[in-house]
């Protein structure tokens, strides 16, 4: 991306994230009540992200889970039993990532972009990967459309370890995607994901389109360990 490209990039997003939470702030203040009345806890969860240049940043993401001590997986399959009542839906509608529209206006994040990871899943890049680090992180990509329903692969998966079942099943094909996006970004192609985005959730969530077909989106390559099937 040009300097140009890169301002107008910027524009675009601060513009567009600032009228969308203009627009959801009544709808997301009516998911900050229910939070708050079905599980004690605050509304947001502000996990530590990495993000542009391997800056770490906390991200806006509305709690999904019971209050926890920190133990268990950090991916999180369907069916996992931290997630609250209100988690469930709010997942299931990616409603608890439009908050992240905050982050971007922040300058965290931009619209379209990988999607952040933890700081263990970064330690694992190779150097052509860190090629990812060298754009903002995004609430949207390629991957995100792709992977829309992860929680459901992972647990149709037959792995004991959610983590384990991202890295193998998810994590090659999310990377191969990344940077995909790295090399081929520009503009029009950020239009493109977000209405690719927005037509896959409605079609996937209101059934007319299935992702029942989970394993279809899976690497040829891999398959559950032995163990994992015991």
């Amino acid at each position: 991306m040009t300097l140009l490209s890169r301002v107008a990039k910027r524009a675009f997003d601060l513009t567009a994230a600032s009228a969308g939470l203009a627009v959801t702030g009544l709808p997301l203040a009516a998911v900050a009540v229910a939070i708050k009345v079905d599980s004690p806890g605050p509304v947001f969860y502000r996990g530590d992200r990495v993000g542009l240049h391997g800056k770490t940043f906390r991200i806006f993401k509305f709690r999904s889970m019971h209050m926890h001590d920190g133990t268990g997986p950090h991916t999180t399959k369907d069916g996992d039993s931290r997630v609250t009542r209100v988690g469930k839906l709010i997942r299931k509608y990616k409603l608890d990532e439009v908050s992240q529209l905050i982050n971007v206006v922040l300058g965290d994040m931009s619209l379209v972009g990988p999607r952040p990871e933890v700081r263990w899943c970064v330690d694992l890049y190779t150097e052509e990967q860190k090629a990812i680090l060298t754009v903002r992180p995004g609430i949207t990509d390629w991957a995100s459309i792709k992977f829309h329903n992860e929680g459901e692969i992972i647990e149709a998966s037959g792995y004991d370890d959610p983590d384990q079942a991202y890295l193998d099943l998810i994590r090659p094909e999310k990377l191969r995607l990344q940077l995909k996006y790295v090399r081929e970004r520009t503009m029009l192609i950020d239009i493109q994901i977000i209405l690719e985005t927005l037509r896959k959730l409605f079609a996937t969530r209101t059934g007319l389109e299935s992702s029942s077909t989970v394993f279809a989106q899976m690497p040829a390559a891999q398959t559950p360990p032995r163990s994992a099937l015991a």
